[in-house]
């Protein structure tokens, strides 16, 4: 069954129909304005912004083996400068050590990241002159992540693990003796962050992302309910523990510096691919207590009766900490990506869609404005906007203008169409054809080696070498 993609409906009428047929709880505007709702400014991490759009970080596969970026990276972040977006969240996924990136060519801390991160941020100021979008409306920031149990420094997976988990063990043949991360390994990575902190602002970045999220490090350790010791246990104040300790060290280090958090607030069961149907299960098992093996770790199919009572613990606590910023995710690209990242089509790895992807969409639009009522003194970076493709700015618009979100994220979108964020606040025209349609080649393509971009709608993918290599890849694996 296939399910009908939103540029489907040609009118905000009928695509509210099929909204309400569907039975999901977010809605539309019948217009967009110019210089409206997403236009908007706001004062935060100490700047007036110039609207209401952020640029989500983004892996491109594309460094050097050193960990330094390349032409494609440059490229990417003159791009993020075009899209006009007053909020660059990290831009890039950097490791903060060598054995915690998710590639051989993710970025990654190194000596001479300070002029690396420099060039990157003037690429990206150089693409917001293209546009004539001035440097004092926009907040710039960096994602430092460490992998953890998805760490493939070489190529083959070398994981970094804080807890043992049954159903994930089984799904990626984990053996039950490898071993825990120690309390003193874990606080040596702490440093490590801290110390790319450092890397950062002295590049010139208003802020770090302290990456909480997808199944990487920080985020399985705030899941390691079973973990004993400092940093584990059934208490969300010894599983923060890690996370307040590296604040701590960077407004130590950075009394300048702002600190964001991007957090998968909830999650749900892993799935793989049913052979008989090609879509995506949900590994349940008997007898595994998946509420005590992870944060949030729900096996609701449906992704509609998610608990975030933890999550909501957790970011009062950061506004205690004065952290101002967060950008809210949903579940892993590896184990659930249709509730992470919901597309028509999967990547070569994965499964088509359990469900239609607008319910996704709907419970990351859903969690976000539940957050955003319930924690104070925080602005909320909503996800999931790309796959509602034409009705992207008429969804947005509605929900920034009814306070249910603070900034609109877009990931994927940026890198078909950069400039649809400056399109929209000018009141042009959308380009159709320039659009993303989550074909997810984005995906497929570093998921065999080789660089992410899109491949389909922009010339310059279109044109390397690697575009027919995924072509034949693709009719290889039947995808």
């Amino acid at each position: 069954m296939r399910f009908p993609p939103p540029g489907h409906f040609r009118t905000a009428a009928t695509f509210r129909a099929h909204l309400r047929e569907l039975g999901v709880d977010f809605d539309c505007d019948d217009s967009t304005v110019a210089h409206g709702a997403l236009a908007q400014p706001i004062r935060v991490a100490g700047k007036t912004l110039d609207n209401r759009f952020c640029a989500h970080p983004m892996e491109g596969w594309d460094g050097t083996e050193g960990g330094s970026p390349t032409a494609h990276t440059q490229r990417r972040w003159r791009h993020f400068g075009r899209s006009g977006a007053a909020l660059v969240w990290g831009g890039e996924a950097f490791a903060v050590q060598q054995d915690g990136r998710a590639n051989k060519n993710q970025l990654c801390l190194h000596r001479d990241s300070e002029r690396d991160l420099s060039l990157l941020l003037t690429e990206l100021r150089a693409g917001r002159r293209e546009i004539s979008a001035s440097d004092d409306g926009v907040l710039i920031g960096l994602q430092l992540t460490h992998s953890g149990r998805f760490a493939r420094p070489l190529g083959p997976f070398a994981p970094k693990i804080t807890q043992h988990h049954p159903l994930l063990a089984k799904k990626y043949a984990l053996p039950a003796t490898t071993p825990l991360l120690t309390d003193t390994e874990l606080e040596a990575i702490g440093e490590q962050f801290v110390r790319a902190a450092v890397t950062a602002e002295r590049a010139g970045f208003d802020f770090v992302d302290v990456k909480c999220c997808h199944g990487y490090l920080l985020h399985e350790l705030l899941a390691s309910k079973t973990r004993n010791g400092t940093y584990g246990g059934p208490a969300l104040a010894s599983r923060m523990r890690l996370f307040e300790r590296i604040v701590a060290g960077i407004r130590t280090a950075c009394p300048n510096l702002h600190i964001g958090v991007r957090l998968s607030a909830a999650d749900v069961a892993p799935y793989g691919k049913d052979e008989s149907t090609g879509r995506g299960t949900a590994l349940t098992d008997q007898g595994i207590d998946l509420a005590n093996h992870h944060f949030n770790f729900l096996p609701d199919a449906t992704a509609s009766t998610l608990d975030l009572d933890e999550a909501t613990a957790f970011l009062q606590r950061c506004t205690e900490l004065s952290i101002e910023l967060c950008n809210v995710t949903l579940g892993s690209p590896y184990w659930n990506p249709h509730l992470q990242r919901p597309a028509a089509y999967p990547p070569s790895d994965g499964y088509l869609p359990p469900l239609d992807p607008l319910h996704c969409v709907a419970t990351h639009l859903r969690v976000t404005r539940q957050l955003t009522q319930s924690v104070k003194g925080m602005a909320f970076v909503g996800t999931g906007y790309t796959y509602l493709q034409e009705w992207l700015p008429h969804v947005a618009q509605r929900a920034v203008a009814n306070g249910e979100v603070t900034f609109v994220g877009i990931g994927r979108m940026l890198l078909s169409y950069p400039e649809l964020p400056a399109d929209v606040i000018a009141g042009r025209a959308l380009q159709q054809k320039r659009l993303c349609r989550t074909f997810s080649d984005c995906t497929t393509a570093p998921r065999n080696g080789m660089v992410s971009g899109c491949f389909p709608l922009d010339p310059y993918y279109r044109a390397l070498p690697e575009a027919d290599h995924l072509k034949q890849r693709k009719r290889d694996q039947g995808t």
